[in-house]
């Protein structure tokens, strides 16, 4: 995302959504967050992209951890969706 529009290449916000393999109403959420965070992104009509106004980039940090089963009993609100003996189906290919 933050290649294309520092490159310009970003197109209309279909072309831009399509690029990212997201729905363009997931990626107006996302350039409305941007903005409501302080990201000074705009919408250039006549170049059909979008562009940083201003010297700016967005950094996006992943942590993948393996949790036990207490932790996942804890993110489930209390209720424990899995049983012992059952891997979570999220995590299996």
């Amino acid at each position: 995302m933050d290649q294309l529009i520092r490159q310009g290449r970003t197109g209309t916000q279909t072309e831009f959504a399509n690029r990212l393999g997201l729905s363009v109403s997931r990626l107006a959420r996302i350039i409305e967050y941007l903005k409501g965070i302080g990201a000074p992104l705009e919408y250039d009509r006549s170049r059909n992209t979008y562009y940083y106004e201003e010297e700016y980039s967005i950094q996006i940090k992943v942590d993948i951890q393996q949790l036990n089963y207490q932790q996942i009993r804890h993110i489930s609100a209390g209720t424990c969706y899995f049983s012992k003996n059952i891997s979570n189906a999220f995590f299996e290919h």
